[in-house]
């Protein structure tokens, strides 16, 4: 396994559809370009804010090559989302994402036959693992959506051994107890990957080294300059860019984040299309009035380069 810890942003990227509700695979370049533009050089697709459980096995498997075809020659890696309620079709995205080359896969818990105990997770996970034998593995915690809830501190002193290309857990979970227990589980240092926006600054505080998140995507400018600050040691400055995000994310879960997001990264120039059902999407009053409030803000100003 040709293991590279991840460190810094990872924009969990958006599905481009387009406007009849179909697969957009041409606007894959444009969103790739565009992270790179804004120093993201990690994505991570096809997870929750790919809307992964609207997609087809076909529409994802589609979609990963796309997204490794653009990537090849480029300096950005891609970690595939391969988790499904059905572990053959796991198993296939995953061996998919392998043939391509991709960096890492991850993987969430099947959420409606839901693993009883933690040895039944370690078990599905490791299933998925040993289909992509030689790309590391991440379990995807996030239980707020999965409704599975265990310690991952013992998901990985369990898996360690179970699961040869295990490289560490996606952690999109608030639980920062359980995240400091994480760092330092298992035998060996474990990638535990931040995955709640709102609260970086306390991740890199506890010692967190990467981060996946949906706003990365079209505000990574204020994460770069968050980061910059706490390494500066300039506390007063990362607590504002931190504050900055919360604001951000609640303006657009007031509108409902999913299809807000989809039409930020439009006015960004970057149109990956509207939200699947049965998320929803934005009116054009409701649109105008984002747009409105983004002003307002400043977000245009300090948020992300278009």
């Amino acid at each position: 396994m040709n293991r590279h810890r991840i460190t810094g942003l990872v924009a969990a990227t958006h599905t481009p559809f387009d406007d009849a509700g179909s697969l957009n695979l041409a606007a894959v370049a444009p969103q790739a370009a565009h992270l790179l533009r804004n120093g993201v050089t990690a994505a991570f697709i096809a997870g929750t804010t790919g809307e992964c459980h609207s997609l087809s096995l076909e529409e994802r498997l589609d979609l990963t090559e796309r997204w490794m075809e653009v990537a090849r020659g480029a300096p950005l890696r891609v970690v595939v989302h391969v988790g499904s309620n059905c572990l053959e079709d796991a198993r296939k995205l995953a061996a998919r994402a392998e043939r391509c080359g991709a960096q890492a896969i991850a993987a969430l818990a099947p959420s409606y036959f839901t693993p009883r105990t933690l040895p039944d997770l370690v078990d599905w996970s490791a299933g998925i693992a040993e289909a992509a034998p030689a790309t590391p593995f991440y379990y995807y915690d996030i239980p707020s959506l999965t409704g599975v809830h265990f310690p991952m501190s013992e998901f990985l002193d369990r898996a360690e051994e179970r699961i040869p290309t295990l490289a560490g857990i996606k952690f999109s979970n608030p639980d920062l107890a359980m995240f400091q227990r994480c760092l330092h589980a298992g035998s060996r240092a474990f990638d535990v990957l931040w995955g709640v926006d709102e609260y970086l600054l306390a991740a890199l505080v506890l010692g967190g080294e990467g981060a996946v998140g949906s706003t990365y995507n079209f505000a990574a400018p204020l994460y770069h300059r968050l980061i910059a600050a706490f390494r500066g040691g300039n506390l007063e400055d990362a607590r504002r860019e931190q504050f900055r995000s919360v604001e951000l994310v609640a303006l657009l879960a007031g509108c409902g984040f999913m299809g807000a997001s989809k039409a930020l990264m439009q006015m960004l120039g970057v149109d990956v299309g509207p939200a699947r059902p049965p998320n929803g999407n934005l009116d054009s009053g409701q649109r105008d009035r984002l747009a409105d409030d983004l002003k307002r803000s400043g977000f245009f100003d300090w948020g992300s380069t278009p």
